[in-house]
């Protein structure tokens, strides 16, 4: 398949920046982090991007969505890292939303997937136990009880956990922590008895959560997938994920690039052009280069989502070790060639640099996917 966007798609992402551009530019981020803002995105914006059918990009049309495939999602993401633009589309749009339509029953996807075409439930994903990430590292018990299950355990660093009216949840029905078997997907009222959120403020100025569940009550009728059986499952949507984060970070990136360029041409030393030095000249080419390669990886992942679901894991991880690092290089090479002033607040390229260490961070680093790659190799 070539590496290039339909006519259709190219019409999504002109539509898309230019709302971005207007309604959500980095401003409107630096805004809601002076306020400090509980919820860390517009509630009004976000019911825009759902009334112009973003919110149920992957949801099918039968349940109210758009149904415009992964690529379309990444086409939405990669504009929404360019303005940074906060909202609950990765975690509600792309992580419940491939969860519910490729691992749900009729009824669960009859109940879920309307609301969150409308923009109006949002979902959140708990995997994380520990500093890194690690989903075989899971040791949250969910223990039978009955007919059903006992949820016991903590989640960290679940993204839009504190405004999510749906969470759901990785335990352990059985085996032990670094075992991949016995991992089972639950959906949980963020309201249910035995559950507490504490809100985090992230240094990219969002918001996330950890949150304890204390005896939490679950029911077969929650269980997502397959009982014993949610690893695999589990990568599928984490997968949907990193490709969702990759191309928000290809996003921010191309657009540290751009800011970057245009200040070289502007800024003047010794009365001339920064830009016409040659040791900026061969580090912003060197960039150009690298953000060209990203942005055919993280296509390619999207493609694959799309055409073959579950086998795209290896592509998955690739993108998201090239994305991360190749927009950790341009947030790096951003600050530097902005001189001091680009360590300052009066200028936007730090809020680059942060949301994409976070980014980075989230769902496995470079370090993690390489690892994760030689595994799946068989080294």
């Amino acid at each position: 398949m070539p590496l290039v966007l339909t006519e259709e798609q190219e019409m999504l992402r002109d539509s898309a920046r230019g709302f971005l551009d207007e309604k959500a530019p980095v401003s409107a981020l630096r805004k809601l982090r002076d306020a400090n803002d509980e919820t860390g995105f517009d509630r009004g914006l976000w019911k825009e991007m759902a009334e112009m059918g973003w919110a149920g990009i992957l949801v099918d049309e039968e349940y109210g969505g758009a149904d415009f495939g992964f690529v379309g999602a990444g086409v939405l993401a990669e504009e929404m890292g360019r303005t940074l633009t906060a909202s609950p589309f990765l975690s509600t749009s792309v992580l419940a939303a491939a969860a519910l339509k490729k691992l749900a029953g009729d009824a669960h996807k009859q109940e879920f997937l309307p609301g969150i075409a409308a923009g109006e439930t949002l979902f959140a994903l708990a995997v994380d136990e520990t500093r890194k990430h690690g989903p075989a590292k899971t040791a949250m018990a969910a223990e039978r009880a009955g007919n059903g299950f006992k949820l016991s355990g903590d989640k960290t660093f679940v993204a839009d956990g504190h405004v999510a009216d749906k969470i759901i949840v990785a335990a352990r029905t059985a085996g032990a922590p670094g075992e991949e078997d016995g991992l089972t997907l639950f959906l949980v009222d963020s309201k249910a008895k035995g559950v507490r959120v504490e809100r985090t403020i992230m240094v990219d100025s969002r918001n996330a959560a950890r949150i304890a569940f204390d005896g939490v009550e679950a029911t077969g009728e929650d269980v997502i997938g397959e009982v014993d059986g949610g690893y695999a499952a589990l990568e599928g949507v984490l997968n949907a994920g990193r490709a969702g984060l990759a191309a928000e970070m290809s996003g921010a990136a191309q657009a540290a690039f751009k800011m970057t360029t245009d200040y070289l041409k502007e800024r003047k030393q010794f009365g001339t052009e920064i830009g016409s030095f040659q040791a900026l000249q061969h580090r912003a080419a060197h960039l150009y280069s690298e953000i060209e390669l990203m942005k055919s990886a993280v296509l390619k992942a999207l493609q694959d989502l799309d055409a073959h679901y579950g086998m795209a894991g290896p592509i998955c991880a690739l993108a998201k070790a090239k994305a991360g690092e190749v927009a950790k290089l341009a947030s790096q090479e951003s600050v530097q060639m902005h001189g001091g002033i680009g360590m300052t607040d009066e200028y936007d390229i730090g809020f680059y640099m942060k949301r994409i260490r976070v980014a980075q961070e989230m769902f496995g680093d470079a370090a993690f996917h390489s690892d994760r790659l030689a595994q799946l190799r068989g080294y």
